[in-house]
């Protein structure tokens, strides 16, 4: 077995994959402290306040050098660290690899608090309003009972694309940095990436977020709404392009069909208009849809590397 890796260091990658999906199915995320998407949040946020003061053209140069310098710098660490470990005996390089490409995506920690939204939801709707907090960004505090679980299922089919599938696609065509880029790309985005004081700081962040999320959100689409029919796959594209966004409305406008749910933002789009008001079973089989969507979204990642491996 060992000379078999050697000969073929893609087998140790999917060995990776296998045991960071392990991972974080028995232990979830690691603690904050701990947790290199924590570490990319603390030092984003003091660059891009500094940044957002700038006159526009400047911030927008600003912004888009800083993420270039800091998305090459993980992109090339990520490397000498994979091609180091590749050369290492088996029982070492894999651990190892697998600790380093847990973080970079989250399947555990999604289910689980899209889950305690709803739990928390049938006996108190402040409480499940702050929940809901922690995977959102918009303002919830007016949200009744109907709008927060639409907001809770639109945060399970985005995020399973964000945080799910697009790591498990970029690490399956360029391995550990391809993951780390990504999540960067990702967090980038997340911190900088708003309207107001943050328009041109964020803007580079925002579209190449937005080229790194292209793939991955039609293929996670597809993978919550399999389509075999092209007026389907029509119907699927009019609904997703009703969100600004050029990507999040693919997860969310599939896992909307799936369902036969109606998913709005106030004032800026209703997805499945025809669609009824969630329930709570309409969470529960949200939930059970995404996990089978990521479930096959990893082993198409491990289907790849085998494949690589040949």
């Amino acid at each position: 077995m060992s000379s078999l890796i050697a000969r073929h260091p893609q087998l140790s990658l999917l060995l990776a994959l296998l045991l960071a999906w392990a991972l974080d199915a028995l232990f979830g995320e690691p603690p904050e402290a701990l947790h290199p998407v924590a570490w990319l949040g603390r030092l984003l946020w003091p660059l891009g306040c500094r940044l957002r003061s700038l006159p526009p053209r400047t911030a927008l140069c600003s912004g888009a050098l800083i993420w270039a310098v800091l998305a090459g710098a993980l992109g090339t660490g990520a490397w000498w660290l994979q091609a180091r470990l590749l050369v290492q005996p088996v029982w070492l390089s894999v651990p190892l690899l697998a600790l380093l490409l847990k973080p970079m995506f989250t399947w555990r920690a999604l289910h689980d608090e899209v889950a305690a939204v709803e739990d928390v939801l049938e006996q108190d709707i402040e409480s499940a309003r702050e929940r809901l907090s922690q995977l959102v960004s918009r303002d919830v505090s007016a949200l009744n009972e109907a709008m927060t679980r639409e907001t809770a299922i639109e945060a399970l089919a985005e995020n399973l694309s964000d945080c799910v599938v697009a790591p498990l696609f970029w690490f399956a065509v360029f391995g550990l940095p391809g993951a780390v880029v990504y999540r960067f790309a990702n967090t980038a985005d997340a911190m900088w990436g708003y309207r107001g004081i943050w328009e041109w700081t964020g803007k580079w962040a925002v579209r190449a977020n937005d080229v790194c999320s292209w793939v991955p959100a039609r293929v996670t689409a597809l993978l919550l709404r399999p389509i075999c029919r092209r007026k389907d796959w029509r119907t699927l594209k009019r609904h997703a392009r009703r969100t600004p966004s050029p990507n999040s409305g693919w997860p969310m406008s599939a896992m909307a069909l799936r369902l036969g749910v109606r998913l709005s933002k106030h004032g800026a789009y209703v997805i499945n208009e025809s669609g009824v008001s969630p329930t709570p079973a309409s969470v529960a089989r949200g939930l059970s849809i995404a996990a089978t969507a990521a479930w096959a979204g990893m082993l198409l990642a491990v289907f790849i590397w085998a494949l690589r491996a040949l």
